[in-house]
């Protein structure tokens, strides 16, 4: 039987059989719909009486810490939908945080831009980190050359370990979150590395792939989130599943209060994303993220599988912009096309070739960091953990 006809695809979401581990019940609806009805009916889905008293008080304990102090929390923000909204919310709700900005090097003109009208508008402080460029090309094209899948890793523990960090310099207990299960939760366990923040995953594809020292780096171990959390107290804040939040309202408000620009897709504000999930991801792995993004979408009723058919009937950005990002990547990796299409050839590698920090002290510390780890950020443990099928 060939690949095409072994496809099946669920009969609610436009998840198919291109996740390895996807599984279907006797209606042929998928078990990763079946898990977020599970975890949306304890969240998302609650009293909206209760999840909106759920708020006040967060924004209350909010500002009881940060009494006294210049900064009552920290944001970090990219210029995209989620943390761009968490800005305006922070700001209506007069809280006071620290902008903190990570640049990697890949932004684009749109996220600059997106930036300057956020914190001007609402009148708040902008640090922006900026990583030392060679030592950031190398990790990231380490994970290039490992040809393991997600090459974003190296971003998003830095953003983390940079947030954390800044917070205990500053003495600001809560960082705030931008997650959603509404727009991010579903996702198939082998289109990402679940272990995202594990350093020595990534310390181990560095010493393998790299050839520059990482001497600039904030790292974030398994004892340094356990310090950030018991000794200095640092919790991470989410808003998004205990208010509501329907992903075009909050688009259109955005767009009026701060002038927004919108991207062309998730995750667009960074042109290195763009081209990872638009081209790498798709051409090396047969993975289109955008089945994932949208499915989340049918999943909370936010738009219909039809739409999201339809969106799926085109690539995932022009083939002429594709060519343009592709040229703009190899120079700043500082790669031959020739090398980057061997690269590109290469059979896939797991993360876990590469170890992770030992197991039961990652669970262990995840619990005490008051952590779950799913897709690109991590969400209180209020959420219970993914269901299994």
């Amino acid at each position: 039987m060939t690949a095409e006809e072994n496809h099946k695809q669920c009969k609610r979401c436009v998840l198919d059989t291109t996740a390895k581990h996807i599984t279907f019940d006797s209606d042929g609806v998928c078990h990763y719909c079946r898990d977020y009805d599970k975890v949306a009916a304890d969240t998302v889905l609650r009293d909206r009486a209760e999840r909106y008293a759920d708020f006040d008080k967060q924004i209350a304990d909010i500002k009881a810490a940060g009494e006294g102090k210049e900064f009552d929390c920290i944001l970090g923000l990219s210029g995209g939908v989620d943390s761009s909204y968490l800005a305006l919310i922070a700001h209506q709700q007069g809280l006071r945080p620290l902008v903190v900005h990570f640049d990697n090097g890949w932004n684009n003109e749109l996220a600059v831009k997106n930036i300057e009208n956020i914190v001007t508008k609402l009148n708040f402080d902008l640090h922006t980190h900026v990583i030392n460029w060679k030592e950031f090309r190398d990790l990231q094209l380490s994970y290039f050359r490992a040809s393991v899948l997600d090459i974003e890793v190296p971003t998003d523990q830095l953003i983390f370990a940079t947030l954390f960090r800044t917070a205990k310099e500053k003495g600001i207990k809560y960082i705030l979150s931008g997650n959603n299960i509404r727009t991010e939760y579903v996702l198939p366990e082998d289109w990402c590395n679940r272990n995202k923040l594990d350093y020595i995953n990534l310390k181990n594809i560095h010493d393998k792939y790299g050839n520059v020292a990482l001497n600039n780096f904030p790292k974030l171990r398994l004892k340094d989130r356990h310090a950030y959390r018991n000794k200095y107290g640092i919790e991470l804040m989410a808003f998004f599943n205990n208010i509501d939040f329907e992903v075009e309202e909050v688009k259109a408000q955005i767009k009026k209060e701060l002038d927004w620009n919108e991207y062309s897709g998730k995750h667009y504000e960074s042109i290195f994303t763009r081209f990872y999930q638009g081209y790498i991801l798709p051409n090396k792995f047969n993975v289109d993220k955008r089945k994932a993004h949208l499915s989340s979408l049918i999943c909370s009723k936010q738009i219909t599988k039809t739409e999201a058919l339809e969106e799926l009937s085109h690539a995932p950005y022009p083939e002429a912009l594709q060519q343009e990002d592709k040229e703009y990547v190899l120079k700043k990796w500082e790669l031959t096309e020739a090398e980057f299409d061997e690269i590109m050839a290469q059979p896939v590698v797991s993360h876990d070739v590469f170890g992770y920090e030992e197991e039961s002290s990652s669970l262990k510390f995840r619990k005490k960091l008051g952590l779950v780890y799913l897709y690109k950020f991590a969400y209180p443990l209020g959420l219970k953990k993914r269901p299994t099928a």
